[in-house]
């Protein structure tokens, strides 16, 4: 693992998490918050463009995420990349290297990045005494295949076009629900990550973002692209939306 700051033993209390208070998560019960205070270790601040867990990695800890916005990728040995999917608050990471025993895939924070560290170690305690939390992490795990299987769909038999416009309204879907967006909808997101996605070349992606902005659905800037039209975006794409009620986080 390469992170730009030492884990803190200091950390939010649980009870006092941001992520809380979001009619996004279900709420936990007074034993699973307690438990969850003495799983956590502490926090970790990544700076943006860091790298947080690398493939082949043995890693000791989870982590959720706090704040700030990162993603998934393999690369091959000739330095192509796939980003595999996207990192917001709430999601759990470094548990296929808890279960597989190394990461097979690595991590980057798009954007300053807070973490929640947990004890690998402990992982054991939560499955055995905590029935609610392990069926969580069950939810966690079957909802990042959901997802990814959405993915390959659009890789493999969407447009560049449609390609293009399901990413940024999954990416903004996700933001909106999370509270993200602080007036302006930006997804802090270049060209190129958005190209390593979808399996095209940066000059096709060019063309086809251009296409999309000159239907004022988007407006791309220096370091992300600002959302205008979401709906609009879905359409294109002929997403129906992440369509999923209260979730889980630990």
């Amino acid at each position: 693992m390469a992170t730009s700051k030492p884990i803190h033993s200091f950390k939010t209390p649980c009870e006092q998490c941001p992520l809380r208070p979001l009619p996004h998560f279900r709420e936990f019960s007074r034993n699973e918050l307690e438990f969850v205070s003495r799983f956590k270790k502490g926090e970790l601040a990544v700076d943006a463009g860091a790298t947080i867990l690398v493939e082949g990695a043995h890693s000791a800890h989870l982590f959720t995420v706090l704040a700030g916005w990162g993603f998934r990728y393999k690369m091959l040995e000739d330095g192509r990349r796939q980003i595999l999917n996207y990192i917001m608050p709430g999601d759990l990471i470094g548990l296929q290297g808890t279960i597989m025993g190394e990461m097979q895939h690595s991590v980057e924070a798009l954007s300053p990045v807070s973490l929640c560290v947990f004890e690998r170690d402990r992982l054991m305690t939560l499955y055995n005494n905590h029935a609610s939390l392990a069926f969580d992490i069950t939810w966690i795990a079957a909802r990042e295949e959901r997802i990814l299987d959405e993915h390959l769909l659009s890789v493999g038999r969407r447009t560049a076009l449609e390609r293009a416009a399901y990413l940024i309204a999954f990416l903004f879907e996700r933001g909106r629900q999370l509270n993200l967006f602080n007036g302006r909808k930006f997804i802090p997101i270049t060209q190129q990550h958005i190209a390593d996605t979808l399996g095209l070349s940066i000059v096709h992606t060019n063309k086809t973002l251009k296409k999309i902005s000159e239907r004022g659905l988007i407006r791309w800037q220096e370091r992300g692209c600002e959302v205008l039209n979401g709906e609009e975006l879905m359409a294109i794409a002929g997403w129906e939306g992440l369509g999923e009620g209260k979730r889980p986080f630990i």
